[in-house]
Formats: C-alpha cells, sequence, structure tokens
C-alpha cells in the first residue's frame, strides 16, 4: 500500500489521494508510526517483510519464498529438498532484440487454465524429481526432492519490461533450472489452454519462472509463544503458510482472489467471526501491490479505498462489541507505480487500543508523509508483533 510520491498524481501517493475516513480515524485516535520490515542485506520481498510483521527477525528465520507457500498447500518438505515458487509467465520475443519480461502473470490466467498446465507439465518433466503444484491464478510450487544445490534466482516481477538475459539462474545447478524453464516451454508452446488465450486475444503463458527457493524454515509458534489462539485470512499461499509455521489456523474465503476483485466484505466478515472465539487474526489484501506491479495508480487508489470501505470500516465500527482490543493497520512494504516492484523503505502503521491510556492521538492522518512526521519508527520491525501483544502502553512510554 505504501507508495513514492509521483508526479501523476501531483506529487502524491495514491494513499494520500485515497479517501480513507476509517485508516484516518485509527491513525488520528491512536498512534501512527514507522516500521522498518526489510533488514539491511535482504531484497524488500513479501515473505520478508511479513515474516518481520508477524514477529520474526528474517535474518534467524528466513529460508526462502518457496517453502513458506509449500506450508500452505500441506506440502512435506524433506531434509534435502527446495521448493521454488513457480510463475506462469508471458516472455516477449520481438522479431528483433532480446527476449524480455512482458506479464509476470501471464494475463492473470485464471486458477482452472493455470492448473491444467501445471499438473500437464507436472506428467511430462521428471515427476519422481520435480513436482509441481497448482496454486492460485500465475502462482504455482516446484519441489526438487533431494536436490543437490540451489542457483541464485531473480523475481520476475522486479523485471517488467526488461531483457531476462541477465536475471536467469545463475550460480549452483543453474544449468538444471534452466533446462527446466526450456523444457516447460516447449510443453507450453502447443498447448491447448495457450491456444485458446491466444484466439481470444490473451496472453499466452509461454514460460515458468522458477524463484525464491528454499528449504524448511525453523520457526517456533507465534500461538505458543504469547499463548494465544489466532488466524490468518489471505488469498495468497505465502502468507498462509507464513500463517501455518506461526500456529495461525488459515480461514479460507469464497472469493478471494489476491486481485482487486477480490472478496472484501468476505474477508472483513471472516475476520469478525474468528474474534469471536479466536485472540488474534491477521488479514491480508495483495490488491494494492498488485495494482502497484502494474504502475496502475488508478487502481491503487481505488484497492485502498476499497481495503479502508469495505475491510477495515465494518471492522472498526463492530470490533468493540468483542470487548476489549487493539487493532493495526500497516502496509508490509512500499509498492510504489512508478517502480512496479518492491523497495525496502519503512512503511506506516497505526494502532488503535480500546484502551485510552494506550494512543497518542496526535490528530495525524494516515499516510507516509504523516507517518515520517510523526518521528515514530520501529526498527526492526520484528520488534513491532512483540509490543502490539505484550505491553503497548509501555512501548509508548506510558
Amino acid at each position: 500500500m505504501a507508495d513514492y510520491p509521483s508526479r501523476r498524481l501531483g506529487g502524491k501517493t495514491p494513499l494520500q489521494c485515497a479517501v480513507t475516513p476509517f485508516l484516518d480515524q485509527i491513525a488520528s485516535e491512536g498512534t501512527l508510526g514507522l516500521v522498518d520490515t526489510i533488514p539491511e542485506g535482504f531484497t524488500p520481498g513479501s515473505d520478508v517483510a511479513n515474516l518481520s510483521v508477524l514477529g520474526y527477525d528474517p535474518k534467524e528465520t528466513y529460508t526462502g519464498r518457496g517453502p513458506l507457500e509449500a506450508a500452505s498447500q500441506g506440502i512435506p518438505l524433506g531434509p534435502g529438498d527446495i521448493a521454488y515458487r513457480c510463475n506462469l509467465v508471458h516472455i516477449g520475443e520481438p522479431p528483433e532484440g532480446p527476449a524480455f519480461m512482458d506479464d509476470f502473470t501471464a494475463g492473470h490466467i485464471s486458477s482452472p487454465e493455470a492448473r491444467e498446465i501445471i499438473l500437464e507439465m507436472n506428467k511430462k518433466l521428471n515427476a519422481s524429481r520435480y513436482q509441481f503444484y497448482p496454486g492460485v491464478g500465475y502462482r504455482h510450487l516446484l519441489v526438487w526432492r533431494n536436490a543437490p544445490g540451489s542457483p541464485q534466482t531473480t523475481p520476475p516481477h522486479d523485471i517488467p519490461g526488461k531483457p531476462i538475459a541477465p536475471f536467469l539462474p545463475q550460480g549452483d545447478c543453474a544449468e538444471e533450472i534452466l533446462g527446466l524453464m526450456h523444457a516447460a516451454a516447449d510443453i507450453l508452446k502447443d498447448h491447448p489452454v495457450n491456444a485458446a488465450r491466444v484466439a481470444e486475444g490473451k496472453k499466452a503463458a509461454n514460460s515458468i519462472w522458477l524463484w525464491g527457493q528454499g528449504g524448511k524454515p525453523q520457526m517456533a509458534p507465534l500461538t505458543q509463544k504469547y499463548g494465544l489462539r489466532g488466524g490468518m485470512i489471505s488469498a495468497v499461499d505465502l502468507l498462509n503458510g507464513l500463517g501455518i509455521y506461526a500456529g495461525l489456523k488459515p480461514l479460507r474465503v469464497e472469493g478471494a482472489t489476491g486481485y482487486i476483485d477480490t472478496n472484501y466484505e468476505g474477508k472483513a466478515a471472516m475476520a469478525l467471526d474468528a474474534l469471536k472465539f479466536m485472540d488474534f487474526v491477521f488479514l491480508h489484501l495483495e490488491a494494492p501491490d498488485e495494482m502497484g506491479h502494474e504502475g496502475n495508480a488508478e487502481g491503487k487508489i481505488l484497492a485502498i479505498e476499497f481495503f479502508d470501505e469495505k475491510i477495515v470500516g465494518p471492522i472498526l465500527t463492530r470490533i468493540g462489541e468483542l470487548g476489549e482490543y487493539r487493532i493495526l493497520v500497516l502496509s508490509d512494504h512500499p509498492t510504489p507505480i512508478d517502480v512496479k516492484t518492491h523497495v525496502g523503505d519503512p512503511s506506516p502503521f497505526a494502532v488503535l487500543s480500546s484502551r485510552r491510556e494506550e494512543n497518542l492521538a496526535r490528530g495525524l492522518k494516515f499516510s507516509e508523509a504523516q507517518a515520517v512526521a510523526g518521528g515514530l519508527i520501529v526498527s526492526p520491525g520484528h520488534l513491532l508483533m512483540d509490543k502490539f501483544l505484550q505491553d503497548w502502553s509501555a512501548f509508548l512510554g506510558k
């Protein structure tokens, strides 16, 4: 959700342009600050950032994105197994010039279309060694059983419009992973799903892109540390996998897509229902991030406004019915519309407590600029969750 000021928006960020009365209420009546979720030396990504948000130090717990998503799908990993994120992508191949990353979502391919493709690859590409697992939309998994090594890889959403050659896997076992990608491209070239998509004027999923690999991480459950029951609401396997390792129960919402057309109202209703018997709920919305990757200023503003109106508003209005509470709203990392990828700058957060003495109540609005002006920053960012759950008042010096 966080962003940079943009010329397209008159020097404002999408968050500053969006109408967000409920986010502003939390910031104004509660406490507004900045949280630094990306440790120095780490690539800014949702995996590292959300580890921090959940209270885990990425320096101690991060192994890669793939194994977190594997947990969401219930895929067991052995000691020597490596899980890769597997995107279905569209590689542009102009008559002249290098191949480039045209669309890291393959035109936002649907889950049923993608599932057919992934299962076909699993049949044809040495399934005893390489196992493909279908996910949601363009997001899928590859598990390399007893992998002898792991190359350096690059997230495809970091290179939109760029030639792919400098960003292909490099180093240990790179040739084998490249060979797998080329073999997949041969299958995709004549696949019936792609033929139908092209006939409809859509982009074909003409390649896979492997990245975010890692082995099984070691994480102590958040629920055990704090003695609480908790749930995770997200359309994204990464967040559900993080939740599982943190001891949170995945709460599936019908119609949750991980895009701007997701079921906002269903997520809010699920959170409120879960809080009747759970102590803690983590609710994640992917849409502002997707709009940032697309460079879609209007779409990002709309996603933020939908978040405020359809998720934050209903929860804020009704959470008091459940007793005392604290509510935390934040962006895990910025995805600026003019950059189209993640950056590691600190992001705004706001906390509102039902206990009046736990609020600074400085009348600030929820925006990047006002969070900076407020002068409160939590760094390293993984400390925020501990303060939020343990003793917020003491953290504020009250």
